[in-house]
């Protein structure tokens, strides 16, 4: 399937969700919750949704990152370490998922969500400053950049939102601070597990440019938001993102569970 057997109509809804998408991915990640249910409502399948997503996902990011960079809010020389670290573990995470089920981590994964909505949500004060960095460049790149890059290869929701976590606890950036960098890191995973989805042959190029173009366009306007409007903007982006995609992976691994409960309870 490509874009031209798409209707201009559903071309256009697709590159407005990937506008809006672009612009609460740069924020506080989760881009993907609006994406990934677009693509597979127009016929795509889970797999080339997937891959088609992540087609679009690294416009998004590296356009924000462009924008962070421009304006000298992230100096990619100090992160080379952590950028180097991240795609060796994304592109791991890529090669083991197509060996082994998600199950386990789909299950786990509302959990760690929405942890960290409500970490963000009862501790007002973290990230408003700088505060001491709690690791060294190579601890934290092995953490922030391996860790949550294979995770990003591997599965992927809410990694945005990871990355932010790590910089504001580990590095102790203030928020805006944390969300640009993280970009940075979530760019570079985004690249490495798109290269195994074209490997695989799984990309729809035409609908992933059209959208890539969407999240570029979007990602900007966020990254513009992040700049000006700080922790008053990220912070209850973030627990509402949060919230959200942990319903979403809820229901997508217990919905008939859930269902027939209801038509019990009922």
């Amino acid at each position: 399937m490509d874009w031209f057997f798409v209707g201009p109509e559903l071309l256009a809804g697709l590159f407005v969700v990937a506008i809006a998408a672009g612009f609460i991915d740069s924020i506080a990640g989760g881009g993907g919750l609006l994406c990934i249910p677009a693509l597979m409502a127009v016929g795509l399948s889970p797999a080339q949704a997937l891959a088609t997503n992540k087609l679009q996902a690294v416009g998004g990011s590296f356009s924000s990152s462009l924008y962070f960079i421009r304006r000298r809010a992230v100096n990619p020389a100090e992160m080379k370490l952590a950028i180097a670290l991240t795609f060796v573990g994304s592109v791991a995470g890529a090669l083991l998922i197509q060996q082994l089920h998600a199950d386990l981590l789909r299950q786990l994964l509302p959990i760690l969500i929405i942890g960290i909505g409500l970490y963000f949500l009862f501790t007002p004060r973290m990230g408003e400053v700088d505060r001491q960095r709690r690791l060294s460049a190579l601890p934290f790149a092995i953490i922030a950049g391996g860790g949550v890059g294979f995770y990003d290869g591997f599965f992927g929701p809410g990694a945005g939102s990871f990355y932010a976590l790590a910089f504001v606890t580990l590095s102790g950036f203030n928020l805006a601070k944390a969300t640009a960098h993280a970009k940075i890191l979530n760019a570079t995973s985004n690249i490495g597990g798109l290269m195994f989805f074209m490997l695989g042959g799984k990309v729809v190029w035409g609908l992933g440019a059209v959208m890539l173009l969407g999240q570029f366009i979007g990602a900007r306007l966020g990254a513009r938001m992040v700049l000006n409007k700080g922790q008053r903007l990220i912070r209850p982006m973030i627990v509402i993102v949060s919230v959200a995609m942990s319903a979403k992976l809820i229901h997508d691994s217990h919905g008939a569970e859930i269902a027939r409960w209801l038509h019990q309870l009922f």
